[in-house]
């Protein structure tokens, strides 16, 4: 692999990461687009069980190529001697470690936080975990969507006839960004104070953060949001509406001057600015299904095209309900230069989104997607490991 350009923010800084699925994989990945070094640990016969969740990108899983770019793997059995000594050398010379191993795995191999204090006081490690370390449920294995109902997400989403899940991993991703921001952040801390502080983040409590708009309103409200498919909870009209060509367009009103645009300049109908049962954002949720239906019957008489350059004239936000085929082809992505060519196995290459947070002055590294073991023996002589010594290991299959 191509060391990163020494400009990038965090060139210089090692990561080891005994990693899998997403939420890990995620954190890291980021920290890699900045440059560091992400050394990935995977297992001996297969590696991260999400290389093989499917198999729709040239042959490789769609989860594996968006989260291990411009990553180094190397394939360790864990479970032997001679790969947790390999694994130690590893962490000699890192300078952050990640894990999101199985409850109580990291203690039991001898990396949780505290030992790992009393081994490498430099290194920042990070657990990532689903309920935490400790507290009743850390025995506990956790998923995405098992997340998203024990947080109440899943009570939210869907609309009248049925909840549903959301529609990507978002407890995970949740999860990983927390982590990221985290190691970051222990990163400067050990730069301006000398002190390395270990980090820990559960999925559990990274989605919880997310629903604290709805906690509040129930908690302190009475009852809980209503599922509404794509409207609005707490505000109307904001929701999606089906325009006379059979296309849905969505729009927001955020306040009264809005509500008033909307009447007069869409709708025509400025009698009903004043209305008292649409006089106020708590009216309007109230008689939402009078003011769906004064809407709807609005969007039957246009096309979609002509619903959104009525709406963008009367300056309300507005969009049309995209598929992922029309998001893929979206002029902002294009006309902003977003997509780069990444390699992956196999000798192909995908296009992939540059990361959102540009860095002026500097490039994201968007570099290949490693195979599962790829960099081993490079990694291995790096650490002086001889070719006798490098055959021994991978016949006993530590690696």
């Amino acid at each position: 692999m191509t060391e990163p350009p020494a400009e990038l923010p965090l060139s210089g800084i090692t990561v080891v990461s005994v990693e899998q699925a997403v939420a890990a994989p995620f954190a890291t990945r980021q920290l890699a687009d900045l440059g560091a070094r992400v050394i990935k640990v995977e297992r001996p016969g297969g590696g991260d069980f999400a290389r093989r969740y499917d198999t729709t990108v040239h042959g490789e899983s769609s989860y594996f190529v968006w989260l291990n770019r411009s990553k180094e793997s190397v394939t360790l059995d864990l479970k032997s001697a001679r790969g947790r000594e390999i694994l130690e050398q590893l962490l000699g010379g890192a300078d952050v470690f990640v894990q999101n191993l199985a409850p109580g795995a990291a203690v039991r191999l001898g990396l949780g936080a505290e030992a790992l204090r009393e081994r490498h006081p430099a290194l920042i490690p990070c657990t990532i975990s689903g309920y935490g370390t400790s507290g009743p449920w850390a025995d506990r294995k956790a998923y995405d969507l098992l997340v998203q109902c024990q947080t109440g997400l899943v009570s939210l989403t869907g609309n009248e006839h049925g909840s549903a899940r959301a529609g990507v991993s978002i407890a995970d991703i949740a999860a990983g960004m927390y982590a990221y921001s985290g190691i970051l952040t222990a990163l400067f801390t050990r730069a301006t104070r000398g002190v390395a502080r270990a980090v820990e983040v559960s999925l559990f409590e990274a989605l919880a953060e997310w629903m604290s708009q709805p906690a509040y309103y129930t908690r302190y409200g009475g009852t809980q949001p209503p599922r509404v498919g794509t409207q609005h909870a707490t505000i109307a009209p904001y929701g999606a509406y089906t325009a006379a060509d059979g296309h849905d367009v969505l729009f927001s009103i955020q306040n009264e001057r809005e509500w008033a645009a909307l009447c007069e300049q869409f709708l025509g109908r400025p009698d009903l600015t004043d209305d008292p049962r649409f006089a106020t954002g708590s009216d309007r949720v109230a008689h939402r299904d009078e003011l769906n239906a004064i809407v709807a019957e609005r969007f039957r008489s246009l096309d979609s095209r002509h619903v959104m350059k009525l709406l963008d004239a009367a300056g309300i936000a507005n969009a049309g309900v995209n598929d992922i085929e029309e998001f893929l082809a979206h002029p902002v992505l294009s006309g902003r230069d977003r997509w780069r060519d990444v390699r992956i196995p196999g000798d192909a290459v995908v296009s992939a989104l540059l990361p959102p947070a540009d860095l002026a002055g500097t490039a994201p590294r968007m570099g290949p997607v490693p195979s599962a073991g790829e960099h081993t023996e490079r990694i291995l002589a790096e650490l002086g490991h001889g070719a006798a010594d490098i055959d021994g290991l991978r016949a006993d299959r530590v690696i």
